[in-house]
């Protein structure tokens, strides 16, 4: 195991040393044969950075696990955030054999009919970052109510307790992940009777549609002291109050290379401070591994398992910023051993 591996397991285990996160990967795996099964991508929208990162991790590891003979292939299907289309094309895979399907579905709710059919026909679901209700899935998520609290107390640790004026970018409308980091927010924002939220947006995780809204909304808004964001909206947000020459807030970033980027220059230039977070794109990897795990016949794998998001500080985000591609987000690419180790950590 890699000591990067290790450093960011660590915090979903709660191991003080690599030597016990690496004995704990390596209980618990599964030692079957799944190279002639067959595992699908379903996902409900490509048309940002962190979604296009997602699927290059999928392809190229299903590509090395098709050659390694751990599975006998995969695919990748996008809708263009219809869930309808979504639905129509699990339908699809369940048509075509698929053993299994990993899913990041564009509503918590909607996909639920196509879901129960795919565990109906006997094949492997599993949830990831935006989560499903439908309980035959398995889900791979993310504590949201501990992001937005992370957020908001990077704020009061550099506003205090004044009052301030609070804009949100959320996500897209009707999206899972959307609308928990969402009620994260409303819930971590009662810890801060002084702070009042203003607006809010859909910036859709990207910077043109977020500079967008957030140009829309500005002239209505009183003083912003602080912006919450949810991923690839930062950098769009900053350039709003830019083009509006308003004074620049916090600005929570989201692990994307312009956004890194930009703090960085302003940073060097007057010592701009913020935060920044996200999911890592790669854990479409993470959720292969878990539905090859099922595939190959273990029974201990909880229907629930939850995954650390990945944050930088002032203090480190300079480090990351070199190995971003040029338009691409911070990830975490994850192994078959990770996988085992973040099924450990959540076994209970």
């Amino acid at each position: 195991m890699s000591r990067t591996t290790a450093l960011f397991l660590a915090a979903m285990l709660g191991c003080t040393s690599f030597a016990t996160l690496d004995a704990r990967a390596d209980d618990g795996v599964a030692k079957g044969d799944t190279s002639a099964k067959k595992i699908a991508f379903s996902n409900s929208y490509a048309g940002n950075s962190f979604r296009q990162v997602m699927i290059k991790s999928f392809e190229e590891m299903g590509a090395k696990a098709v050659a390694d003979k751990q599975v006998a292939a995969t695919a990748v299907v996008s809708s263009n955030n219809s869930v309808t289309e979504q639905a129509s094309q699990i339908e699809n895979l369940i048509l075509q054999g698929y053993d299994a399907i990993i899913v990041l579905a564009g509503s918590d709710t909607a996909l639920n009919g196509a879901i129960k059919d795919a565990c109906n026909a006997g094949i492997t679901v599993v949830a990831f970052a935006s989560g499903v209700t439908e309980p035959c899935a398995y889900v791979v998520d993310y504590n949201l109510d501990s992001y937005a609290k992370a957020e908001l107390d990077f704020i009061s640790s550099k506003l205090g307790d004044k009052p301030a004026n609070i804009l949100e970018i959320r996500g897209m409308a009707g999206d899972g992940f959307d609308k928990r980091l969402h009620e994260g927010v409303e819930k971590a924002m009662k810890a801060h009777a002084s702070y009042k939220a203003v607006g809010e947006v859909y910036g859709q995780w990207t910077a043109t549609v977020a500079q967008k809204e957030v140009s829309g909304i500005l002239p209505s808004l009183p003083q912003v002291d602080a912006v919450l964001t949810q991923g690839g909206d930062g950098y769009g947000a900053a350039q709003a109050f830019k083009a509006a020459n308003r004074p620049l807030p916090i600005i929570i970033m989201g692990n994307r290379q312009d956004e890194l980027q930009w703090w960085k220059e302003q940073k060097d230039k007057d010592g701009y401070q913020t935060w920044s977070a996200s999911i890592a794109p790669g854990v479409s990897s993470l959720a292969f591994w878990v539905a090859q795990q099922v595939l190959d016949g273990r029974t201990d794998i909880p229907h629930d398992l939850l995954v650390p998001y990945l944050a930088f500080t002032q203090d480190d985000f300079e480090a990351e910023l070199p190995k971003i591609p040029k338009g691409g987000v911070a990830s975490h690419e994850y192994t078959q051993e990770d996988a085992i180790a973040a099924i450990k950590a959540n076994i209970k």
